[in-house]
């Protein structure tokens, strides 16, 4: 679900070479790829870059297009069901969890897993069919990959629930990459992968859940307390509430071992109510690793389920992952490196404790200019640096920031760290690169590069 919190997963920088092309075109519109990695889906963009192919359909770009073509290159690579991939490894731990402790009376798992969904959704699904607000910061165009005003790379797997639920599954998981424009550091990136869960129960399941056949779902009561929604019955949000911590604790254990202790801390998602996020106590310190909570009502009467109450739950794959394998870098887990990659084949990878390779220096750059217009925002820059200097670029960090007294321009001074992960970079090829950033500022972002 797209649960998000101070220390939600928005993850997963890439890494590989940085390689410069003799071309007339701006790097802004060079497609690079990943050695080793294969796409499932086609992206392209027309040299015009007037039309958007992605998923075998086309968009056409709009006042509302923030994609860029170093975003779209990731569609389709699903890491997660890379066989021995960590994040897959992690999926699969999760899937397992589900499928033998949660059973039918035939034996049969009850939760169905759905893995390989396309990221490209309606901006309606994506937000209007989980009951975000129209005016909620999450719809902020600096904070997503808008296609154009209708369409947009899925922000969170929660994108889904309303496709499943009005197609009649009850338990369900999905797991995706998703797409958040963010900062550039270590524990940051524009696309990362989440996996979630829904569960809904009848009337019936429910009154067998408590031996209690009167057991109602809903009541006449119109009040919304912290406790529960209007119209549902405190029984029956107790039980599915009680359900959903046991089995988000169960989970905990089984990916962290049964010494693990975690606690509940209650919070506010727009698509649950009431919500809560699961902590887990990690080397002497509290860490969020999912955000859960009882559905909407209204989300569940508008897929067709209304006479039905559930639960959702969301978690991040690479939090999980950084966690369990001190993995200490994100964009490691795009990394084609063989000295990752084999560390995770091997019979039980449970067992996994990431050995860093030897840490390349950095090389440090500032750049300073005055601010675009008035709707300038970080993440413009953050896109402009990730589509030139790429996996190169390991840190961005806003230094200072300073507003002119009689024109009141704004001025931006950032620092750029670059380091390769495989290799020593010289200063002079990364100068080569700061050089080509400083000229995109200028001519894509519009902004005044204030020279030195």
């Amino acid at each position: 679900m797209g649960f998000r919190s101070p220390l939600s997963l928005r993850l997963v920088r890439l890494v590989g070479h940085h390689c410069r092309c003799q071309s007339h075109r701006s790097p802004l519109l060079r497609p690079r790829r990943l050695a080793g990695l294969h796409r499932q889906n086609y992206v392209t963009v027309s040299p015009q870059t007037t039309d958007i192919i992605v998923s075998n359909q086309r968009f056409e770009r709009d006042d509302f297009t923030t994609v860029t073509p170093r975003i779209l290159n990731r569609v389709g690579f699903n890491l997660h069901n890379k066989r021995n991939h960590p994040l897959c490894i992690i999926k699969e731990r999760i899937r397992d969890y589900f499928y033998v402790n949660f059973l039918n009376k035939r034996w049969n798992p009850i939760f169905s897993v759905y893995d390989s969904l396309s990221p490209v959704v309606s901006v309606w699904k994506n937000f209007d069919s989980v009951l975000v607000p129209m005016d909620h910061v999450s719809r902020r165009k600096g904070d997503n990959y808008y296609l154009n005003r209708e369409h947009m790379l899925r922000a969170h797997t929660s994108a889904h629930q309303y496709e499943l639920v009005k197609s009649g599954l009850d338990a369900f998981l999905v797991a995706g990459d998703v797409y958040r424009r963010d900062e550039i550091d270590a524990t940051h990136s524009p696309v990362f992968h989440q996996m979630e869960g829904v569960r809904l129960y009848s009337d019936f399941q429910l009154s067998e859940m408590s031996g209690d056949s009167s057991l109602g779902l809903f009541c006449d009561d119109p009040a919304r307390v912290p406790e529960k929604q209007e119209h549902h019955t405190p029984e029956a949000v107790r039980l599915v509430e009680t359900d959903l911590k046991q089995t988000l604790q169960g989970l905990a254990k089984h990916l962290f071992g049964e010494e693990i202790e975690t606690r509940w801390v209650s919070t506010d998602f727009p698509f649950t109510h009431p919500s809560f996020e699961l902590e887990i106590k990690f080397k002497g310190d509290w860490l969020e690793v999912l955000g859960c909570g009882v559905m909407e009502q209204e989300l569940l009467h508008s897929a067709g389920a209304g006479h039905k109450i559930g639960y959702a739950f969301g978690l991040g794959l690479e939090r999980l992952a950084m966690i369990l394998f001190d993995i200490p870098d994100i964009r490691l887990f795009w990394s084609t490196d063989p000295r990752f990659i084999s560390q995770f084949e091997v019979e039980d990878p449970r067992t996994v404790k990431f050995q860093p390779f030897s840490k390349y220096p950095p090389v440090f750059h500032d750049i300073a200019f005055w601010c675009p217009s008035s709707d300038f925002v970080a993440n413009d820059f953050y896109d402009l640096v990730r589509s030139v200097a790429g996996e190169m670029a390991e840190k961005v960090e806003l230094i200072d920031e300073f507003t002119h007294p009689k024109t009141q321009r704004l001025s931006h001074c950032y620092r750029v760290t670059y380091r390769s992960m495989d290799r020593t970079l010289t200063k002079e090829e990364v100068g080569i690169i700061h050089k080509e950033l400083m000229t995109e500022c200028e001519n894509t972002l519009k902004a005044e590069v204030r020279k030195r």
